[in-house]
């Protein structure tokens, strides 16, 4: 009896949150299903031919970085990206995690893996607005090799209730905003 005056009167409270999956104020909402945790985007970048310099410029989101400075030095080039996306106001500082997937001396992959106020969403591709990187057959491709999810609830805090509607399940945020970690906590 009294589980069932709880549910009850959690359902009844949270009516006012409804169809809200992103609630800035407020410590419930309901889903139509169990709330998702999301998943980060990862997208790889992959330099190709025979590359002995120049630059490249990338754009996300209609913000487009200035020259990035190839090398062939892996650790550089990785951090000459890094900076360059932090740069953008549509990323900002620590927004991204940039790192050596198959690459060496400058060529193989790259992979940008997003966080910050881009974390556990479907993020735009990051595209090459332009080349001028010198060798033969100097290429530069973007791919996104890990979908982002966008989370349930992103700007709830730690403590925040969810409802699945389908199950009634009880759920509550262990994560902060905007990485939910969203647990059952249905007796």
């Amino acid at each position: 009896m009294k589980r069932a005056t709880f549910v009850t009167l959690l359902l009844f409270a949270t009516t006012a949150f409804a169809g809200n999956p992103n609630p800035t104020q407020g410590r419930l909402f309901i889903t139509p299903t169990a709330p998702v945790n999301g998943t980060s985007e990862v997208q790889t970048l992959t330099f190709g031919g025979t590359i002995t310099g120049g630059s490249f410029i990338l754009t996300f989101n209609n913000r487009q970085t200035g020259p990035i400075a190839w090398s062939s030095t892996n650790a550089t080039l990785v951090s000459n990206i890094d900076s360059a996306l932090e740069a953008l106001s549509s990323i900002g500082a620590g927004g991204v995690t940039t790192a050596v997937g198959t690459m060496t001396a400058g060529i193989g992959t790259i992979t940008v893996t997003f966080g910050g106020k881009n974390a556990k969403l479907d993020v735009a591709t990051v595209s090459k607005n332009s080349t001028a990187m010198t060798g033969s057959g100097a290429s530069l491709a973007v791919s996104v090799t890990t979908p982002g999810v966008t989370a349930d609830g992103r700007n709830s805090s730690a403590g925040t209730l969810c409802v699945a509607q389908d199950t009634g399940h009880i759920y509550v945020n262990t994560g902060s905003s905007p990485n939910p970690a969203w647990t059952d906590k249905t007796p």
